[in-house]
């Protein structure tokens, strides 16, 4: 567009504006864009996009739930609507009601299917992909309603036993109900199974209801029929809901005629309505109700069966059995850590159908920065076939020029894909193949040509642009996270084509020690600035909440060594200043606490012998759900997912990576082993087990059996790809050890402790 067209157009939108009494658009912008550094990208188009989606949402549950609080709402609702709920939020002129107090979920599914059923807190299942809901209730003749999401209290736990499933049991009174829900094959295709369990001290109905309504809020039903045989529901005329026995009674109900939870007791409104046996609604506010009586004195089980939208037959029968056996095994004493091991194992294999995602409904999308310590963990925990399949699409990302796009104005994302590439190969052992070679060098020069000159006088000089980076580090800078991981990516790309180009790999390592000398001069002038050595976020910014970005230099990257004091006191910093209740609190988009931020600081301190990162994940595993879940970020005092996905896989990498590290880490061209172990586990008497673990070396099983009160014997069983590499075992409380060549078996003693 010219400038003159771009003139006039601005002066159309500014004149019309003012005229109907808005704010001037233009110039809001401007003034929005004038508190982040100037930047060739403003806001990635994708977030804008999702952001708009998120809050149309809101606005249509600002127009139904608040003026319909006569209605049984999912859990979230009747929680954050209450005045009396510590969950309440008020509403005044918010124009968007959206979901800030419980986004807490859990995907269901099956491996290799696409489809991620969620389970709510009080096990409201919504089958597809922002959808309809199901809910079950038990009600009696006397007019007593059992609705889960109105119960503050219920028991919910993820059951591996068979494969995957959620079950969720409330009790109230006399009355109690019990859901399970899972995916199975039926001919190779997912079904969304739920069973409902109802029993109650009376006369009684279980009742599964179909509600326009998930944990986002409103979710349109605009028809829903019952088959003539009671057996089937239609939804929306392409969706179906299959139960196990006829229906015999039937509620439907529309917008003008309220929720069909108020005719559970009116028994005229009810035998009037029966009589149809199909609904309508203009609104899109279908409610239904399928009864079953419950006999005096016993329970009433009701399966109800859901096909899912997936296009391919899945082959694979025991998946989930044959995946769990591959993948990296925890044997520890602790019930609640081994349980969310075991959680994130699965939570990384559904949610790595091909590519990987970092979450099943809001993240449901792809970044290659998530995807980096996604595919790290499946790496690192054995899974290298589905880490494989997903590196395998990252060639069809990048530009003709080299950049590595997910989302436009994201400068680390090049790094991210040469780190990742470069530790697939030695985690694996495996020679990327030729086709590679041009994908990998187009990468590192992309990061070359995109960094600023280092002749600039000013403190980015030599770094990458200003760019929006990850969300939660603040608006458009010159983020030291994206430098971080450019000189990793730099020295990575040398490292794989050292093999083939020796003159390339020597040019990407000029461009490495060059960087680092930029970032380094500006971190200097930072230092400077601020009195003392801590890391801000960009060469421009106090030390803040940000400055979590910048401790990526020491994990993953190890760019820094474990006791650089620049990174030592950066995360002495964020312990002092942003931690609550022992978890990091990000004030910027986030504004909870993060389970895989925490466990960032926690790697670091891990990585300097220092004690507190056992007392960081402890504090991680307070804060999962009952299902082992985290959602991205936590609302301090609900503990209820605030921000992001209720269910977010970078969580579960981060718990799966951490316990990896405790156990086993590379140190530059050692093992460290045991480090990271609480001394508590050891106090069982029991073994505690760990792999087989792939290194940068072979892969790695360990196991310590204490012999006594004051040894324990560690036995290591290895298939070393060469010459075993230098290793240091620093169980906490004993003596270090360092191993000789060909041992497999030390005895660790106590330290005394000084008198």
């Amino acid at each position: 567009m010219k400038f003159s067209k771009w003139t006039f157009l601005q002066y159309i939108i500014r004149r019309a504006a003012r005229r109907q009494g808005f704010l001037d658009p233009i110039e809001l912008l401007a003034r929005l864009r004038s508190f982040a550094q100037p930047s060739e990208v403003g806001e990635p188009v994708e977030l804008l996009r999702a952001g708009v989606v998120f809050h149309a949402r809101g606005l249509i549950n600002s127009r139904v739930i608040q003026y319909n609080m006569d209605w049984v709402w999912p859990y979230w609702v009747e929680r954050q609507f209450n005045p009396n709920d510590e969950s309440f939020i008020p509403r005044a002129f918010s124009v968007s009601h959206i979901n800030l107090t419980h986004r807490n979920w859990t995907a269901l599914g099956y491996p290799d299917c696409e489809e991620f059923p969620l389970v709510d807190p009080r096990g409201l299942l919504t089958p597809c992909l922002d959808g309809w809901s199901l809910d079950g209730w038990v009600c009696t003749e006397g007019g007593r309603n059992l609705f889960p999401s109105r119960c503050l209290s219920g028991d919910q736990r993820q059951d591996m036993s068979r494969g995957l499933a959620i079950t969720t049991r409330i009790q109230e009174g006399g009355l109690i109900l019990s859901s399970t829900a899972s995916v199975e094959l039926e001919g190779g295709m997912p079904v969304c199974v739920l069973t409902l369990t109802a029993r109650a001290d009376g006369p009684a109905w279980l009742a599964l209801a179909l509600r326009p309504a998930n944990a986002e809020g409103i979710s349109f039903i605009n028809d829903v029929a019952l088959s003539p045989d009671r057996r089937t529901w239609t939804v929306n005329e392409e969706q179906s809901v299959v139960f196990s026995v006829p229906v015999e009674r039937h509620l439907v109900s529309d917008y003008g005629h309220g929720d069909v939870a108020l005719h559970l007791k009116q028994a005229q409104a009810r035998a009037e309505i029966e009589e149809h046996g199909a609904g309508s609604c203009d609104h899109g506010m279908v409610t239904a109700a399928a009864l079953f009586a419950i006999p005096e004195d016993g329970e009433r089980v009701l399966t109800a069966r859901i096909p899912l939208p997936h296009k391919t037959p899945v082959l694979a029968q025991n998946a989930w059995a044959d995946l769990r056996e591959s993948a990296c095994m925890l044997q520890c004493p602790e019930r609640r850590y081994q349980e969310l091991y075991d959680a994130a194992i699965t939570s990384l294999i559904l949610h790595s159908p091909d590519d990987v995602y970092p979450g099943p409904s809001t993240y449901r999308r792809f970044w290659f920065r998530d995807a980096a310590y996604i595919i790290h963990a499946l790496l690192c925990v054995g899974l290298e076939a589905r880490a494989e399949r997903a590196l395998r699409r990252f060639p069809e990302r990048q530009t003709p020029l080299g950049y590595f796009r997910s989302q436009d104005g994201e400068w680390d994302s090049n790094g991210e894909v040469l780190w990742i590439l470069h530790r697939y190969q030695e985690l694996t052992g495996r020679k990327l193949t030729a086709d590679w070679r041009n994908v990998i060098a187009r990468g590192a020069r992309w990061i070359m040509r995109k960094r600023l000159s280092g002749k600039l006088a000013a403190p980015h000089a030599g770094l990458l642009p200003a760019g929006f980076s990850a969300e939660h580090l603040g608006p458009n800078d010159y983020y030291y996270w994206d430098d971080f991981w450019g000189i990793a990516g730099l020295h990575c790309a040398a490292d794989l084509v050292l093999g083939h180009d020796a003159d390339m790999a020597a040019e990407f390592t000029r461009a490495a020690v060059d960087f680092t000398a930029s970032v380094d001069r500006s971190l200097a002038s930072c230092a400077q600035r601020l009195g003392g050595p801590g890391m801000p976020a960009s060469p421009y910014r106090r030390l803040d909440s940000g400055a979590i970005g910048s401790i990526v230099s020491g994990y993953p990257l190890q760019l820094h060594a474990a006791d650089d004091p620049r990174l030592l006191d950066c995360a002495e910093f964020l312990l002092k200043a942003c931690f609550i209740d022992g978890a990091f609190f990000q004030d910027m988009i986030h504004s909870g606490l993060n389970a895989y931020l925490t466990l960032h600081v926690a790697q670091v301190l891990l990585r300097a012998n220092d004690p507190r990162h056992l007392e960081l994940m402890d504090a991680v595993a307070g804060l999962a759900t009952p299902t082992g879940q985290w959602p991205e970020a936590i609302h301090p005092q609900t503990r209820g997912g605030c921000m992001g996905d209720g269910h977010h896989v970078w969580a579960a990498a981060e718990w799966v990576l951490m316990v990896r590290n405790s156990f086993v880490r590379e140190e530059g061209d050692r093992l460290i082993l045991c480090a990271g172990i609480p001394v508590r586990w050891l106090k069982e008497g029991r073994p505690v087990l760990f792999g087989p673990a792939p290194t940068s070396f072979g892969p790695v099983s360990i196991a310590l059996n204490p012999v006594s009160d004051t040894s324990v014997e560690i036995v290591l069983r290895t298939a070393w790809r060469g010459q075993q590499p230098p290793i240091d075992v620093r169980l906490p409380g004993h003596e270090p050890v360092t191993l000789e060549q060909s041992t497999t078996t030390v005895i660790v003693t106590r330290e005394e402790l000084p008198a």
